[in-house]
């Protein structure tokens, strides 16, 4: 079902690997009257946890511009190890690597746990997109602050992003820092902006990675990301929430 799913949606499978021996996992998102969503998930233990190294399409992931990965992998071996594998082949094979943690604590034992494994890989990657959230989460303070922000940045980072939900998102490179600002909509559902704000602005640096360092060009792609993130919580849903460009190009031209 989950691949005929991305079949409809456009998405390449060949990457998919199944497991006769354990389902795919669960998740259960409750909405709050804000839109605003808690997750219950059951993984006992899922086929996602129980992926090896050797099941990986090593061909696939070393013609990928950009590798994109979270931290939900990190949590148990032997998906940790393969996490690890795929890294470093997308790393060695030209890719820019991209993290959204996509913090799920009660998936780790504690939260100092999650933390710890967040932060074990945090020094590899290119790219950084967190939530205010998360910032709070990852620092124990004030997403506000922006000590606490760029206490989370590091040297060899292209480009760190923190979105602050409807107020839009700020971004950080060794050369320049800033905000761009968000749209205000009917907000039904947040499930799936973030992504729908991460994916929108890796498809703009995939077809050119010179956004990164151009602050007009990347203020363009944070825009449309936020766009993107924006029309995803006016829908319920995740995929089925997702909006195309058109979509996204008209809310800002009516905001203009």
């Amino acid at each position: 079902m989950l691949v005929d799913v991305l079949k409809e949606n456009g998405v390449n499978n060949e990457g998919v690997f199944f497991d006769k021996d354990a389902r795919a996992a669960l998740a259960f998102a409750t909405l709050k009257k804000d839109g605003e969503r808690e997750f219950m998930f059951y993984r006992n233990p899922s086929a996602d946890m129980m992926l090896k190294e050797f099941d990986l399409n090593m061909g696939l992931i070393k013609q990928a511009k950009i590798f994109h990965y979270g931290s939900i992998s990190l949590i148990t071996e032997p998906c940790r190890s393969a996490h690890m594998a795929s890294m470093k082949a997308a790393r060695e094979a030209g890719a820019l690597l991209s993290y959204d943690p996509n913090v799920r604590e009660p998936l780790w034992l504690s939260a100092e746990a999650g933390r710890e494994g967040i932060k074990s890989i945090w020094t590899r990657a290119d790219i950084i997109k967190v939530s205010d959230d998360e910032v709070k989460f990852l620092t124990q303070g004030d997403a506000a602050d922006e000590k606490n922000v760029l206490s989370l940045w590091y040297g060899g980072l292209k480009l760190f992003v923190v979105t602050d939900g409807e107020k839009g998102c700020r971004y950080f490179t060794k050369n320049f820092e800033g905000a761009v600002g968000g749209f205000s909509v009917n907000t039904v559902d947040t499930t799936g902006a973030g992504d729908a704000f991460v994916g929108s602005l890796l498809c703009s640096a995939s077809k050119d990675s010179s956004i990164l360092e151009d602050e007009s060009r990347l203020r363009e792609a944070l825009r449309m990301a936020n766009a993107c993130g924006a029309i995803c919580t006016t829908r319920k849903g995740a995929i089925p929430a997702l909006p195309d460009n058109a979509v996204a190009l008209k809310l800002i031209s009516d905001s203009q």
